[in-house]
């Protein structure tokens, strides 16, 4: 059995919302088209899932409409199922029920039935029909048919931007170690995080003081990726480590695991250990509502770059900065923190100069060809290692404070300015700030729309090579 989820940009939702209320009191309607993104093995359910990214919202001019019904001339319907055919895309229709109730009525179900009759007749047997209601009440619901008659509620739908709007029709009760957290925030932020899944890319210092400061949250799920094991220098920063865990050369993502499932918060907690772009952790990356880049190597953040803006995945990458003054001036020169929300329609890490594409392809051939890595490097082809990076805990841990915060204001909003995109804090001097970047004309990623929210490709992500 296929489960389903829906991700769209808070653009999407802005223009479903203006075509499904523009009269007050009265239904309205829009068709959405979406592409594929699946999974065979959603790594929390074990089940095949696929995610529905919104690629474009269409207003319907209706034939007739009161506050019960909606009626429209089909005739461009079949003209979008033939545009889903030829472009690889699901067509969807969206709908409005402004004075109640939240749910599906009995016509809704009759009409979507001879929908979907109608699309499988015109595109075969395999095609889908997408539904989603908007209610008066702020409800969204969202079901899938497919062949004959076949309703799968769609598990959660989500438009992402400078505010995340997460809905999902069941909310579980909090528990009462959420009780002080529900005093400031209100019970539905915790029932929107238990159902969120997120990923965690890195268990070094920043993610291993992000997945448990989730797991305090109230985030349900939680995948952790690392292909590290706990050294020695690790231990001063890295919550949760002990020598002994040092001494077993115990992989980083299951330390911190095994930290957060020790609070017994309720979080689900999945450590992988490979490497961010191996194919086998495709499926798990996919299947994440939102990602924390928690690496400091430039490989791995640009292949998450790529990602956010194909899949809809917002990635909130962090980075730290600390410098030593130059002898004879003593104590530091720099210590800076960024948290830079990756997603469209903003500008990516690359447009915005946090990542180093020359450094990524040395960093990808060290890893994947070392012989090569090293021979190169002797005849001077690549920098080679420097020496290691300053790292302090107590910068590390309120990098990644500074990064769940973010997240938690892009769902309750508690900010009273808009910082942006992208934050900076200048520790030296006690300042934050808010950086900007336009997307660049020539960038593939970010600069044109037709990356955004494209899903499957071959080859994986468009990367060739």
């Amino acid at each position: 059995m296929t489960t389903f989820s829906i991700t769209g940009l808070e653009e999407h939702e802005a223009a479903l919302r203006a075509a499904l209320f523009e009269n007050a009191g009265i239904e309205g309607a829009a068709y959405v088209l979406f592409r594929e993104a699946q999974m065979t093995n959603d790594p929390w359910d074990r089940r095949r899932h696929t995610k529905l990214l919104v690629r474009e919202v269409i207003p319907i001019q209706s034939v007739s409409a009161d506050g019960m019904h909606v009626t429209w001339d089909t005739v461009s319907y079949v003209a979008l199922l033939q545009r889903a055919q030829r472009e690889e895309l699901i067509l969807g229709i969206a709908h409005s029920h402004p004075k109640g109730p939240a749910e599906f009525s009995a016509q809704d179900d009759a009409n979507e039935a001879e929908l979907l009759r109608t699309a499988c007749n015109r595109n075969g047997a395999a095609a889908k029909l997408v539904s989603l209601l908007f209610s008066g009440d702020g409800t969204v619901l969202a079901r899938v048919w497919q062949y004959p008659q076949h309703q799968s509620t769609v598990r959660s739908v989500m438009f992402i931007g400078e505010r995340i709007q997460f809905h999902r029709p069941d909310a579980a009760p909090a528990s009462a170690a959420f009780a002080r957290q529900i005093l400031a925030f209100g019970p539905t932020l915790i029932h929107q995080l238990k159902n969120f899944r997120i990923g965690v890319i890195g268990a070094g210092g920043t993610g291993s003081a992000t997945a448990p400061l989730l797991a305090r949250a109230g985030v349900g799920q939680i995948l952790i990726v690392d292909d590290d094991i706990v050294e020695i220098t690790n231990l001063n920063r890295l919550h949760g480590a002990t020598q002994m865990d040092a001494d077993a050369m115990r992989p980083k993502a299951e330390v911190v695991a095994r930290e957060v499932a020790r609070m017994a918060l309720g979080a689900r907690v999945l450590p992988l250990r490979g490497w961010v772009s191996a194919p086998d952790v495709r499926d798990a990356l996919k299947a994440c509502d939102v990602i924390f880049c928690c690496t400091d190597d430039h490989a791995g953040r640009v292949f998450l770059n790529r990602l956010a803006y194909y899949y809809l995945i917002p990635v909130f990458d962090m980075g730290l900065a600390m410098a030593v003054a130059e002898p004879p001036v003593a104590g530091m020169a720099d210590i800076s923190a960024r948290v830079t929300t990756v997603m469209p329609p903003e500008a990516c890490l690359l447009c915005r100069g946090a990542v180093d594409v020359e450094v990524a392809r040395e960093e990808d051939l060290r890893r994947q060809e070392p012989t090569e890595y090293e021979r190169r490097k002797r005849e001077a082809y690549v920098r080679g290692e420097g020496n290691p990076n300053p790292a302090v805990v107590t910068f590390t841990t309120e990098v990644a404070c500074m990064a769940v915060n973010e997240f938690l204001n892009r769902i309750v909003g508690f900010r009273k300015r808009n910082m942006g995109f992208e934050i900076r804090r200048r520790f030296l001097f006690s300042e934050d700030r808010a950086t900007t970047a336009r997307p660049r004309h020539t960038c593939p990623v970010c600069g044109v729309r037709d990356a955004w929210g494209l899903g499957d490709t071959d080859p994986f992500l468009d990367i060739v090579g």
